[in-house]
């Protein structure tokens, strides 16, 4: 039989593993009050508060109920009048397999019951090995332990002391004076992670959506915390990798909404430093391996609208019409009733049909977003609002001694909308170089930036309109 195979064995046929009392002891039983502060980065804060009775002078402290994924050197501990002398962290888990290779030269004893009397007959035996399968020297035999059919238990004479119930963090402390006082316990662990997800139910005829936000933790920490105090935080952390090289870690960037508007309103949120921190309205319970989630923000009727794109890279003739992007845009402003800042996560838009029921029309990722910024929400293509742009010429142009290039384009977009009803798509050129000019408009644009020019085409119900211009830019 494997150790593995002993487990199950142990498992199935209800016996005990100990005869003796265990000598391990838990100490205080875990935190008398926990809070966690979770970053975007699968890290997060513990801090927690046990009340000790202490001796005066040095002793040894068990404080189970630590996080398995904790990160044994950002541990700290304070309380009046202790100072460490060491600490330990001990995650070698008390399971049948790990006990069976700690009994490894050791005796053990193998209890076996008649199925027909019930009768039980206990046999003493030296473990020889515990690799693949579990061998037993008994009675001047090698044996071969195997789940025969035979009811079978193993009984331990002991826990060894490296094996713990729960991961253990042990501390020696050296103690001004004895009695009992307040301990605080903070440390980083990984295995905690958080992310929000968004539902913004859209009305397009109204021109106002509803806004519902979750916040969604995940503990795979290894331990289980109660009502804690928690508080997420939005906003990146620079953390050193493990690989020895010193340098920091950044999460890779991922496309995310565009956010416009200069954001400068103070939300609900608490700031600290650069990042927001937000804590959830009550204490949660986390437990290992589980996923929960907490509501963030309901609001009703947040003023939005729906907006057609189209974004050309570079001057350039396309053989067939390109679907604009569709987007839904709102702001977190207070004025729209929102007045927050919106962590990171995934926004899902859904929109009525002809009977009333809510439909899924696509999901954007929303970036770290302050408070009165508008957010643009894009949800897909358009098939019957399209662009297709003509280079109808491209000559060059006079340009200053110091410039490459100089060109004179002559544009035509054509903007056709099949939908029965009027709208406005957004035509955005991109490519430009320096002292761009724009000339001939059938319709005025801006330039946006220096790379960037914007047009706002209106386009009759079942109709197209021709956006001609000529663009003179160089480099």
């Amino acid at each position: 039989m494997s150790a593995a195979g002993l487990g199950a064995l142990i498992a199935t046929l209800g016996g005990p593993v100990l005869a003796q009392t265990a000598a391990v002891q838990d100490g205080s039983g875990g935190p008398d009050h926990v809070s966690l502060t979770i970053y975007n980065q699968d890290i997060a804060l513990v801090e927690d508060t046990r009340s000790l009775t202490l001796p005066a002078g040095r002793s040894r402290r068990e404080f189970p109920g630590v996080s398995a994924s904790i990160k044994p050197e950002t541990v700290g501990l304070t309380g009046q009048g202790l100072s460490v002398v060491e600490q330990n962290f001990d995650y070698d888990l008390l399971t049948p397999d790990k006990l069976m290779q700690s009994a490894v030269g050791q005796e053990i004893g193998i209890v076996r019951t008649n199925p027909g009397s019930g009768a039980e007959q206990t046999q003493r035996a030296r473990v020889l090995a515990a690799n693949q399968g579990v061998v037993l020297a008994v009675d001047g035999h090698v044996v071969v332990l195997r789940d025969d059919g035979v009811p079978t238990r193993v009984v331990f004479d002991r826990v060894p002391e490296n094996l713990r119930p729960r991961p253990t963090l042990s501390v020696t402390l050296e103690a001004d004076r004895a009695g009992r006082r307040d301990v605080g316990l903070t440390y980083l662990t990984t295995g905690l992670q958080w992310k929000a997800d968004y539902v913004a139910r859209f009305d397009e005829a109204a021109g106002k959506l509803d806004l519902t936000g979750w916040i969604t933790l995940t503990n795979r920490s290894g331990v289980t915390f109660s009502n804690a105090d928690t508080r997420v935080v939005a906003g990146d952390v620079a953390l050193i990798n493990d690989t020895g090289n010193g340098r920091s870690y950044r999460p890779p960037q991922q496309r995310t909404t565009t956010v416009r508007g200069n954001g400068t309103e103070q939300g609900q949120a608490q700031g600290l430093a650069d990042v927001y921190i937000y804590p959830l309205p009550e204490p949660v319970t986390v437990a290992n391996n589980q996923t929960k989630q907490v509501g963030l923000i309901d609001v009703s009727g947040v003023p939005a609208a729906k907006r057609y794109l189209y974004e050309a890279d570079s001057f350039t003739t396309e053989t067939e019409p390109q679907a604009a992007d569709v987007a839904v845009i709102f702001s977190n402003s207070r004025a729209s009733g929102v007045g927050t800042q919106l962590p990171a996560g995934v926004a899902r838009v859904y929109v009525n049909d002809a009977s009333g029921e809510p439909r899924f029309i696509g999901e954007d990722q929303v970036a770290h977003t302050p408070a009165g910024s508008d957010i643009v929400i894009t949800t897909g293509q358009a098939f019957d609002v399209t662009v297709q742009p003509r280079v109808v010429s491209s000559i060059s142009a006079p340009k200053p001694a110091y410039y490459r290039w100089r060109t004179r384009f002559e544009m035509e977009y054509m903007v056709r909308n099949a939908r029965p009803e009027a709208t406005t798509v957004e035509v955005r050129q991109h490519g430009l170089g320096r002292n761009t000019e724009l000339d001939d408009q059938s319709i005025p644009g801006e330039l946006q930036d220096s790379n960037t020019i914007v047009w706002r085409v209106p386009v009759p119900a079942n109709g197209e309109t021709v956006l001609k211009a000529v663009v003179t830019t160089g480099g």
